[in-house]
């Protein structure tokens, strides 16, 4: 049968639809967000509605700090769509490599996110009149202690106390310096940009270190090590992450996550825009779909740590809460030391502490 011209015309819009259909389908199948991050801020089920609501793929590549700042500085900022740095280790590195863009805030939902931690990441990622981060999840590190060491243990310090011998541990990396300096009554904060007196206060913690060796079990390496420890009662306190220790008081109430009389240092982990991104559109709608405060409780409830997200607190695991309401009061919250952006070559210092207080006997 003879097709009249105008079933004909219909026919040809009929097919130019679907193949710009088709086109348009395929363009968002191909459509990916290359995500760089810590372990349990991407939950599958999160990830899972993300691409249902959007069309838009996600590749999670899961990483550390010293990870993604490698990943990012050999690429020239490349290979990835967004990343998770924590808000003191932008500035120092978009200052000596420059691999990130600076973060355009008219396209985040702002609203959703508390203003205080919006404040905090923007001062202390803020280059040139620029800001280069965004508040995602934020914690403390501070002390997780047995209740037949609770009076003992209050400070970082209190770890050295002979009452508790060979029953302490804690890393041998740059917060436990921090810690101890700040329980010694000094400010190593205060010191990042006079190189002299920073060095000076790292001499008086190593010496401290040095001479506290005996009281320490192991310095721990791993998440999964330091819990066991505690488990088995083989160290009794310990300098570690809230996370860590709300986990474990979950399992056994006698241990609990404290935070110390000299303040909890505290951390934001940040959402960042890698400088040679080839998606942002989809970046900044991941960073709205995930600090909605039904879906960053799920974060919370994943990873353990509360996130910037206005509200989310009320979608959290009650256990969980409780558990961070038992640790941090308001005197105590408003006692976080907040590491500020690292300078520099003060790694390079720490590093060289680190290593004489490993060394020594």
């Amino acid at each position: 049968m003879a097709r009249s011209p105008s079933s004909t015309r219909k026919h040809a819009v009929l097919l130019s639809a679907a193949l710009a259909t088709s086109v348009f389908a395929s363009a968002a199948a191909a459509e990916e967000l290359r995500l760089i991050t810590w372990g349990g801020y991407a939950p599958d089920d999160v990830v899972a509605q993300f691409e249902k609501e959007t069309g838009i793929d996600v590749q999670v590549t899961l990483s550390n700090n010293e990870d993604m700042i490698s990943k990012l500085r050999a690429t020239g900022g490349a290979g990835f769509d967004l990343a998770q740095p924590s808000q003191d280790r932008i500035v120092g590195v978009q200052r000596q490599f420059n691999i990130y863009k600076p973060i355009d805030f008219s396209r985040v939902n702002t609203d959703q996110l508390q203003p205080a931690m919006v404040k905090a990441t923007q001062e202390s990622t803020e280059l040139d009149g620029q800001y280069y981060g965004v508040p995602s999840v934020w914690g403390t590190s501070g002390l997780i202690v047995h209740n037949s060491v609770a009076d003992v243990v209050q400070d970082y310090t209190d770890l050295c106390d002979p009452a508790v011998a060979g029953e302490v541990s804690y890393r041998l990396k740059r917060p436990t310096l921090i810690g101890f300096a700040f329980a010694m009554g000094m400010d190593p904060f205060a010191a990042y940009d006079d190189r002299d007196k920073y060095q000076s206060i790292l001499a008086k913690v190593q010496e401290k270190l040095i001479d506290c060796k005996d009281n320490v079990k192991t310095y721990w390496t791993g998440g999964d090590q330091l819990l066991a420890l505690l488990r088995t009662g083989e160290v009794k306190a310990a300098m570690a992450w809230d996370a860590g220790g709300w986990k474990l008081n979950a399992e056994n109430p006698e241990i609990r996550f404290v935070a110390p009389e000299s303040g909890a240092l505290g951390w934001i982990d940040t959402f960042a825009i890698p400088r040679r991104s080839e998606n942002e559109e989809a970046a900044y709608k991941w960073i709205n779909f995930v600090m909605q405060p039904e879906i960053a409780a799920r974060i919370t409830n994943e990873s353990g740590n509360f996130t910037a997200s206005k509200g989310a607190d009320e979608y959290v695991k009650p256990a969980l809460r409780d558990a961070y309401r038992e640790s941090f009061d308001e005197a105590a919250i408003n006692n976080i030391k907040w590491y500020p952006p690292v300078p520099p070559g003060l790694e390079t210092l720490e590093g060289q502490v680190l290593d004489t207080v490993q060394a020594a006997n």
